[in-house]
């Protein structure tokens, strides 16, 4: 069984020199207060932190999507994520939200039936979420009113699907922002 603690972190290298602190503007230190996780000032932050505005306006959006009280489940929205990222081929995200599931949900079982190719092992619910994000990130227009039905079967209501919807959506463009401006390696 692959343990949670054994996925090993990725390192994120940009392309695009990251802006030194020393160095930044007074708009793109304000900028960097406002990070993804509320956690850190990373390289990822810092090449974003380029464009100052645009950076605040991608990461409040971020944070209001994955980080906020209420609605669904903040393990819910993790497998979201990581279904999506599974999907965008993105392996820093992908590892990075299977540890963050584990972490929340206190198992690793969801997390080794995924990696291990076993989707068939999840739950009702779990496969609901899962098979929706990959539906979701590998064709948006095919998605249909059956996609929906089956998240409303395992209990599921219209917040909870928005919130699905926005979690997975923001890893479309997340993975794809991340693929363009650096690429990820084992540590």
């Amino acid at each position: 069984m692959i343990s949670s603690v054994r996925l090993k972190p990725l390192t994120w290298h940009p392309h695009i020199a990251p802006v030194e602190l020393s160095e930044a503007t007074p708009e793109q230190l304000e900028a960097m207060k406002v990070t993804p996780s509320a956690k850190k000032v990373s390289e990822y932050v810092r090449t974003l932190a380029h464009d100052p505005e645009s950076y605040v306006a991608r990461t409040v959006l971020f944070n209001a999507i994955m980080y906020v009280d209420g609605g669904l489940d903040k393990p819910a929205r993790e497998l979201g994520a990581l279904g999506a990222s599974i999907v965008n081929g993105c392996k820093y995200c992908a590892v990075v939200h299977a540890r963050r599931h584990a972490e929340l949900t206190k198992s690793d079982d969801v997390v080794t039936a995924l990696y291990f190719e076993r989707p068939e092992e999840l739950g009702p619910r779990d496969a609901a979420i899962y098979n929706f994000a990959r539906r979701l990130s590998a064709a948006p227009s095919e998605a249909t009113q059956e996609d929906i039905a089956a998240l409303r079967s395992v209990g599921m209501d219209d917040a909870e699907i928005i919130d699905l919807i926005h979690a997975i959506s923001i890893f479309g463009w997340a993975n794809r922002l991340m693929h363009v401006l650096g690429h990820a390696e084992s540590k």
